[in-house]
């Protein structure tokens, strides 16, 4: 494989989008699915604005609704699809995401987070970066409670609580850490309360977005996401 980028290095970049696909978000879904969509263009271009070119970029999507009231399909997901080969089936896979259910406020966002951590990330290349972008409304239904886990869809790996999420996030000298620390960033819009508010409180590498029910993802936020990318290779 050719060396590209800056310094002739390699850069692998993997992406993970968790997006809330319940009813509250269906004022915003659209702009957030169309941000998805030109999100992979919007980074190239940010690169090479920088001298650097990606040399393995690949995506994923996580949606999510809540295991409590829509079992069935709380958890709509891809594998990682490499760019630029595999962005027709991305795209695909994104246009056909619809708001619905949800049933009360908070949602299994948390369960969508834990997947995504446990994703198979890219470990080789010289330079590496593991993104993981919340889209969000709503708060989280706690890890462990009893009616998400009594679906029957639930995933079986998923942590029981917020301490056992977290070593899977891991930190600078972890041995249970699901993530590399030094290639791992978290970028949440989602609102600023519990848990997301204590996730950038208490985790490394993540950063708040502050979002609000019924309004998009402004340009300029995700601007701001990519630069916030770009900037950290």
């Amino acid at each position: 494989m050719a060396r590209d980028g800056q310094g002739n290095l390699q850069y692998a970049v993997d992406i993970v989008l968790c997006i809330d696909v319940t009813d509250s978000m269906w004022p915003v879904l659209e702009t957030v699915k169309k941000s998805a969509m030109s999100f992979h263009h919007r980074l190239s271009d940010v690169m090479a604005e920088k001298g650097k070119a990606i040399s393995r970029l690949r995506l994923r999507v996580i949606a999510f609704r809540d295991f409590g009231d829509h079992a069935d399909s709380a958890i709509e997901q891809t594998a990682f699809l490499t760019f630029p080969e595999q962005a027709a089936e991305f795209d695909m896979f994104v246009r056909g995401l619809y708001a619905r259910g949800g049933g009360d406020l908070p949602e299994s966002g948390l369960e969508a987070l834990a997947l995504a951590i446990a994703s198979p990330w890219e470990r080789g290349l010289d330079r590496r970066r593991h993104i993981i972008v919340m889209f969000t409304d709503a708060p989280a239904h706690p890890l462990g409670d009893p009616r998400s886990r009594a679906a029957h869809s639930y995933p079986a790996d998923i942590p029981a609580s917020m301490d056992e999420l977290f070593e899977h996030w891991g930190y600078a000298s972890s041995t249970t850490a699901l993530m590399e620390n030094s290639a791992k960033r978290l970028v949440l819009f989602a609102p600023d309360i519990a848990p997301w508010s204590d996730l950038v409180e208490e985790w490394n590498q993540t950063l708040l977005f502050p979002s609000t029910a019924g309004e998009g993802l402004e340009e300029f936020e995700m601007d701001e996401i990519i630069n916030t990318i770009v900037n950290s290779l």
